[in-house]
């Protein structure tokens, strides 16, 4: 017979380890953000903002598309991804989602400058919700660190595999 501590102490390390595995390590972060020379803060702003660092997250838009994992991945980048060897499964993985949210995020930045105005494009088209997103994501840097700073000139996209 299993002793009541025993079953307690059992439960604790499953929902432990199911914590862990679910969330990526920071190393998943920081090869993100050196890849495409963004911030690995704020990459985890946008997961925060996104998700609410839910790797698991799936939204539904008006338009009919969905938001995808950690990063909220809009299905309308399905067909680009397949190109590149990514389905809607892998988006639930946890490093993987950080990696194509990074390259998102970059390909933002390479048309608009490393500014608030790219991170802003990350969800929304318009300038006014832009202005609007990029204030939220703002709030979820970690307090002790500034705004992202700009990268090296001539910053250039590295294909997602």
């Amino acid at each position: 017979m299993q002793r009541p501590w025993r079953r307690a102490l059992s439960v604790q390390s499953s929902v432990a380890l199911a914590l862990c595995a679910a969330f990526p390590a920071q190393a998943c972060w920081d090869d993100a953000a050196q890849r495409y020379q963004v911030s690995s803060a704020l990459l985890y702003a946008i997961a925060r903002t996104e998700s609410g660092l839910n790797p698991l997250a799936v939204g539904r838009n008006g338009n009919g598309s969905r938001d995808i994992g950690l990063m909220q991945i809009n299905s309308a980048w399905l067909p680009t991804l397949a190109s590149h060897g990514i389905n809607e499964r892998d988006l639930f993985e946890p490093c993987t989602n950080i990696e194509v949210g990074a390259w998102i995020l970059a390909g933002n930045v390479s048309r608009l400058g490393y500014t608030w105005d790219a991170v802003g494009a990350y969800n929304a088209a318009s300038p006014a919700l832009r202005r609007a997103y990029a204030d939220k994501v703002r709030r979820h840097l970690p307090a002790a660190l500034p705004a992202p700073a700009p990268p090296a000139r001539g910053m250039t996209l590295v294909s997602l595999r």
